[in-house]
């Protein structure tokens, strides 16, 4: 079984042999692709339609609702991860629980503020102190969690790409909460989804053009002969 370990690392560099190939090959995992991206837009937009034609608050979370379920049922059928659709479906379920809690509609959309202004602060600070996230992309693809840290050039880049993650979110915060403030469920909706995917689609391809002009080699942690 101790050869179960660098077995898995192995297949992984021969996979990416750069850190800049495996931090692309895990932005798109994490982020579903371009499926993954439509599915986490598609309910909200349901709800702002709805919501601009009837401005019934109910009406609109079980249009929102049944459509997630919906690509829920499509997802289970193929046989496919579910994953991505039932983070929307939980973050419209947190988001009715807050709407229907004060009557107002527009607090289906301050979970996702509230998550991106905490997302964005937790990351600033792994910046800070020189934790960047993305970094544990890259231990993961390693084995050693930890070990980039040891390279100046690695927690360099990481950090770099952390704050191309955080600005979105920042983005979003200063857009949508005076709209939050001002009582805009429609501006609002439609803020979410114009900042939403889009915006994470722009992220990505600059973090890919950042990582597409530099070749780190990975470096795993050598086993000890004989452990």
């Amino acid at each position: 079984m101790s050869g179960v370990p660098s077995d898995a690392v192995a297949a992984e560099e021969a996979a990416h042999d750069t850190v800049e190939a495996a931090v692309r090959a895990q932005l798109s995992k994490a982020l579903g692709g371009v499926r993954g991206i439509v599915e986490a837009a598609v309910p909200t937009v349901a709800f702002t339609i709805t919501w601009i034609v009837t401005e019934q608050l109910k009406t609109s979370l079980m249009i929102s609702i049944g459509v997630a379920v919906l690509l829920l049922i499509v997802r289970l059928a193929q046989r496919s991860t579910p994953q991505f659709v039932l983070n929307s479906l939980v973050a419209i379920g947190i988001g009715a629980f807050f709407a229907t809690r004060s009557g107002a509609a527009k607090d289906v959309f301050l979970p996702g503020i509230l998550y991106n202004g905490a997302y964005a602060a937790a990351m600033v600070l792994s910046v800070v102190v020189r934790w960047p996230v993305v970094g544990f992309l890259i231990g993961s693809m390693t084995g050693d969690p930890t070990g980039w840290r040891k390279d100046p050039g690695i927690v360099r880049l990481c950090s770099r790409l952390t704050w191309l993650l955080i600005l979105p979110c920042l983005l979003r915060v200063v857009v949508q909460l005076p709209l939050y403030y001002a009582d805009q469920v429609a501006a609002l909706g439609v803020a979410k989804v114009v900042l939403g995917w889009p915006f994470q689609v722009a992220a990505l391809a600059a973090m890919v053009w950042v990582l597409a002009r530099g070749r780190t080699p990975i470096t795993a942690r050598t086993p000890t002969p004989g452990a």
